[in-house]
């Protein structure tokens, strides 16, 4: 279903709670919402669309990937990236890594790690500070 974005900062500054089997529907609000807004957006948080749990969904080179309950738990290559957000207006500049090693939960609630690089880490580390509360 496709869910209007949340642009609240209060709401938006709030840590996510994890994410569990029963939250499954919120991947498939997400990746609607997502291809909804695809001509300026290639990740979302699910707290974008008014739901604090741990629930990422992003553009993998053309493919797209759920995570539930991701946590970076490497990262190298530090840079200096600008940011937009469909959630609040503008640029901010963010820190970033070009490369990340991720752990998280596939929609069997299978734990899996993974090394992303390039953009698509960058997608991962912005929709990640979003599940932290960091409004970027």
């Amino acid at each position: 279903m496709l869910r209007p974005i949340v642009k609240d900062p209060i709401f938006l500054a709030r840590r996510s709670e994890p994410a569990a089997l029963s939250d499954l529907p919120v991947a498939q609000d997400l990746r609607d919402t997502l291809e909804a807004h695809r001509d300026g957006c290639v990740g979302m948080a699910a707290n974008m669309i008014g739901v604090a749990k741990r629930i990422i969904i992003f553009d993998d080179s053309g493919s797209v990937t759920v995570m539930f309950n991701p946590e970076i738990v490497k990262c190298s290559g530090a840079y200096d990236a600008e940011e937009g957000c469909l959630s609040l207006s503008g640029t901010r500049r963010a820190k970033r890594y070009r490369s990340i090693k991720v752990r998280y939960q596939n929609e069997r609630f299978q734990t899996r790690i993974k090394t992303y690089t390039g953009f698509t880490a960058q997608i991962i580390q912005h929709e990640i500070d979003h599940l932290n509360g960091v409004l970027i």
